[in-house]
Formats: structure tokens, C-alpha cells, sequence
């Protein structure tokens, strides 16, 4: 079996699990606390779809590197691994190497 989103959704892995992290009094703050984007590699991407009434030509592509806000994902299991899903609107941006350097 293989994941296939519909429509404007996307599927990806987190890269960057979040670690604790202390402040300058050494007071250590969980990973809930501190509203951080989530980056994550795109592993599957849907054929994109219509909203509202407009077609949604898809922008992110397999093998992308994202960042979006952990909430407007849904995360879910498949052959016991972690994944998550969210639309491509839901995505603040893309991450590329800079050609220049």
C-alpha cells in the first residue's frame, strides 16, 4: 500500500523534532510552550482540486522541505510510521538552497 492525498492535501515527515529548551534563569521550557513552525520533507502530494471556484494549481512538489504551524496538520500512523497531513495552503513556505552560495 502506498499514501495518495486528494485534492490540495499534502503528507509529510517531520524533520526537526523539538527539544526542550532552557531559559538564561534555568528554567526548562517543553516544546508546547514556544509556538515554532514545524519543518518537515513532503513524502506525497494530491493532484490539487477547486476552492471556491478557482482551480488550485499545486505548488509543493515530493521532496520539498516545508514549514507550516503544527496545528493546521493532522497527524495519523501508517505502517507504524509517523506522518502528517495538511493542505498546501497551510504551508508558510518552502525551504531551497540559496543558489548563490
Amino acid at each position: 500500500m502506498k499514501l495518495v492525498p486528494l485534492f490540495d492535501k499534502i503528507i509529510v515527515k517531520e524533520t526537526n523534532k523539538k527539544k526542550e529548551s532552557k531559559t538564561k534563569s534555568g528554567i526548562i521550557l517543553p516544546t508546547s510552550v514556544k509556538e515554532q513552525p514545524t519543518e518537515a520533507k513532503v513524502v506525497a502530494i494530491g493532484n490539487g482540486g477547486i476552492l471556491d471556484g478557482n482551480e488550485i494549481e499545486m505548488q509543493i512538489a515530493k521532496g520539498d522541505i516545508v514549514l507550516f504551524h503544527k496545528y493546521s496538520a493532522s497527524e495519523f500512523y501508517f505502517e507504524d510510521e509517523e506522518y502528517l497531513v495538511l493542505r498546501q495552503v497551510d504551508v508558510l513556505c518552502k525551504l531551497e538552497k540559496d543558489k548563490n552560495n
